[in-house]
């Protein structure tokens, strides 16, 4: 029997709680002897729930316990679930986690602790919730030299995006309803100003090109500057606008940004919708690849964690070899990376292809002032030393 300890029992938590026990029987059997939850930490009671036989409120009693093999941190946040996981690693005890801001913090420390003391620190369900990326990334493509990684990473944004360009709302209403179906909180600014998306691509990106990323040095531009004339044009262009999270390996060196983009048919992202996230990998030999599915939500996440859970039982004393290493890669400047911008632009054609060369004009006729255009692939300087006080906004192109 393989004993293991749950921190924190809000949703995740819970969920955990639940697949590890509903499943039992299914996960003796892959793992070859039972998983049990023997302590969940929370501060709070919860009268009535199974979850009373093993609740604890101190996390020494995890600790200090030698039976505990495997540790789940579902706390969120950094303070207390840092101290808590290093001292856990630190014990000799696995960690598994959901907590991407943790990761994207301190998952190199923390995975260089787990190496020294051959546990492991797995965190699956850090990035697209329920969608195996992590494991896509770390050991299934590993023969592969990856050069593309974009995804939709936050289920918030892109369900504020659907329902704006499927719906007609404005911004704000379409917050709105995504806080009252509890796809949003209610300070919500982590995933529509596109913080929750940056830690994400950092963590994959750091997975799919050998060195750490940090987040802080991702570019980041969130959703909240996008309107009902932006996707006027989008249909126009028979395009959709989605948050993307990307990064891609050049000649030049290593990008990553988090923004708002346009995609068209051709891009497997254009059909996700809703709360749903996808990740799309290229790599050299086995070209496009698409993992899609539930970003979030008690069970989806938990089916993560909990295989996370499984593979730390089927590895106790051995840490699971990963290609993540700790030295720091130095991303190439943003003003070097390229794309196709569509332009809002409040002056003529002639002055547009004057400043960005040959375009591709885009008019809406309902619509006096301005006109839209693409311009062809440029470098965010070009575009910047092209752009004058006639440029209403820009919107990449993926």
């Amino acid at each position: 029997m393989v004993s293991a300890a749950i921190m924190g029992y809000g949703t995740v938590g819970a969920g955990v709680f639940k697949v590890l026990t509903m499943n039992r029987e299914v996960i003796t059997g892959r793992v070859g002897e039972e998983i049990r939850v023997k302590y969940v930490l929370d501060l709070r009671e919860f009268p009535g729930d199974p979850v009373m036989e093993v609740l604890t409120h101190d996390f020494n009693d995890i600790l200090n316990d030698p039976e505990v093999k495997i540790v789940v941190e579902t706390m969120g946040g950094l303070r207390p679930s840092y101290e808590f996981t290093r001292k856990a690693l630190l014990a000799g005890k696995s960690v598994c986690t959901s907590n991407k801001e943790l990761v994207a913090e301190h998952g190199v420390e923390l995975r260089e602790i787990a190496k020294e003391k051959n546990v492991n620190y797995l965190f699956e369900a850090s990035c697209g919730g329920g969608i195996p990326i992590i494991h896509v990334l770390d050991s299934a493509l590993t023969a592969d030299e990856i050069d593309g990684v974009a995804g939709i990473l936050n289920g918030t944004t892109n369900y504020i995006l659907t329902q704006m360009m499927d719906e007609g709302q404005e911004f704000a209403d379409a917050l709105k309803d995504a806080q009252d179906l509890g796809y949003a909180e209610r300070h919500p600014e982590a995933d529509i100003e596109g913080w929750d998306a940056c830690r994400k691509i950092a963590i994959l990106s750091s997975l799919a090109y050998g060195k750490h990323i940090s987040y802080k040095n991702v570019y980041t531009e969130g959703i909240t500057n996008i309107d009902a004339v932006d996707m006027s044009y989008a249909k126009a262009l028979k395009m959709k606008i989605r948050l993307l999270a990307a990064s891609g390996r050049t000649e030049e060196g290593v990008w990553a940004m988090v923004a708002p983009m346009l995609v068209d048919r051709d891009n497997m992202l254009y059909h996700v919708n809703g709360v749903l996230n996808a990740v799309s990998v290229h790599g050299n030999a086995v070209g496009d690849t698409l993992f899609y599915g539930s970003g979030a939500g008690s069970l989806p996440t938990a089916s993560a964690v909990a295989g996370d859970v499984i593979s730390a039982a089927r590895h106790l004393s051995r840490t699971l070899a990963s290609d993540w290493k700790a030295e720091e890669m130095e991303l190439m400047p943003l003003d070097d990376v390229r794309h196709a911008f569509f332009v809002r632009f409040a002056g003529t054609e002639e002055e547009a292809k004057a400043a960005f060369g040959e375009i591709t004009p885009v008019c809406l006729p309902s619509l006096s002032g301005e006109f839209g255009f693409v311009t062809g692939v440029m470098t965010e300087k070009a575009f910047e030393e092209a752009a004058s006080e006639k440029v209403i906004k820009r919107i990449r192109i993926a």
